[in-house]
């Protein structure tokens, strides 16, 4: 599972992430939604081990991130919209190379790589360079990349940022089914109808703070909205008016 606990970044006297906790079961997607510029990207990157925390702590399977980093990382799978491949490996080629980094036996290499390539529908370029790979392809490539260890936790940040609609289902579909396996995994996107069609819970955050957190349909409910996306749009509204009715003078606000 993961566990968050007041998870703070400070940037130059501003709190890009300001006191944001939260965890992740196991045989659940959780998704931590908000538009661009809320800190989803820069929760992620603490969360595996790239930037730093001001301050709070994080849980990767158990294993604290900040005093055993590199068991934490093991556990993990992390995907992200940017990341870059080997162009002149081909798809098979890259999965060998990383299985090896992990530890793997070439057999298991090659018994997850024929697993992963039928559940993400990568057996057509399987060993064609990644180089020659669409958008599509090369994100495929980049899940199986961070499944292939078989790790129980799995962060994915924006993993369908431009990809087509055959795309985005064959990785929702993968997705869908490493929660059947058990995995905890943690979701980012600007999409909310995706969260709403995804998630088991999601987390509201609005620039650094966790405005609220439930199942869809709860926050639905709450905020008497027809969608999710409406349902974020009223809490970040009665949270910008409570900050106005915060900052006026008290004779103005009487």
């Amino acid at each position: 599972m993961i566990v968050v606990a007041d998870l703070r970044k400070r940037f130059e006297g501003h709190d890009a992430v300001a006191g944001v906790s939260f965890r992740v079961d196991p045989g659940e997607i959780y998704g931590l939604i908000g538009p661009n510029g809320a800190g989803k990207t820069t929760t992620m990157r603490m969360l595996v081990g790239l930037m730093a925390p001001t301050g709070g702590r994080a849980t990767i399977g158990g294993v604290d991130l900040t005093t055993e980093p590199a068991r934490a990382k093991g556990r993990l799978g992390f995907v992200t919209g940017t990341a870059g491949l080997y162009g002149r490996l081909t798809a098979r080629e890259l999965l060998a190379f990383y299985g090896e980094l992990h530890g793997l036996p070439r057999a298991r290499i090659g018994t997850r790589t024929a697993e992963l390539a039928e559940l993400l529908g990568m057996q057509a370029w399987l060993d064609r360079r990644c180089e020659k790979l669409s958008t599509g392809e090369r994100q495929r490539t980049s899940i199986a990349r961070a499944m292939l260890h078989d790790p129980p936790v799995l962060v994915l940040d924006e993993p369908t940022t431009g990809l087509d609609v055959l795309a985005s289902r064959f990785l929702r579909d993968a997705i869908v089914a490493e929660r059947g396996r058990g995995k905890a995994i943690l979701y980012t996107t600007h999409y909310l109808a995706e969260a709403e069609l995804l998630c088991d819970r999601v987390g509201l955050l609005h620039r650094g703070r966790l405005l609220a957190e439930d199942t869809p349909a709860l926050l639905r409910a709450r905020t008497n909205a027809r969608s999710l996306e409406d349902a974020f749009l009223r809490l970040v509204g009665e949270e910008e008016a409570r900050a106005t009715a915060g900052s006026m003078p008290a004779e103005a606000s009487a």
